[in-house]
């Protein structure tokens, strides 16, 4: 496994365990629980199919998990933003910054990655 794949493995699970710590000090009520519970499911997806990514037989179960991490990504970053909306204190307002800000890097990591590998089957057809 080369070094960039164990800093992104790192980072997905500091993500997603981080998000669960904030989650669970944000005041809960009624009408937070569902963005509340939504972000902690896919957070902590965007790590979870990446470490599956590793352990995938296949070129295509590969992509397949990556996909998922990408689209799991964006759900987190939706939510996110729509706590930020609910949330309007300057402390609260500030992490939801920075695990957005995390949350795009993601979405960003992934979509290369997918291009990456399209890239490359397509290279390959080509050549074949």
């Amino acid at each position: 496994m080369n070094e960039k794949t164990k800093i992104l493995l790192e980072r997905t699970f500091r993500f997603g365990v981080d998000v669960l710590i904030f989650l669970n000090n944000l005041p809960e009520g009624k009408f937070y629980r569902i963005p509340m519970r939504q972000l902690a499911r896919s957070s902590g997806s965007i790590g979870a199919n990446y470490e599956e990514a590793q352990g995938a037989i296949t070129k295509r179960d590969f992509y397949h998990k990556i996909t998922i991490s990408f689209k799991e990504s964006r759900e987190s970053h939706y939510w996110l933003r729509v706590l930020k909306e609910l949330y309007k204190d300057a402390k609260t307002q500030k992490e939801l910054d920075k695990f957005i800000n995390e949350a795009q890097e993601y979405k960003n990591i992934f979509a290369a990655i997918q291009l990456s590998i399209k890239k490359n089957n397509t290279n390959k057809k080509k050549v074949n």
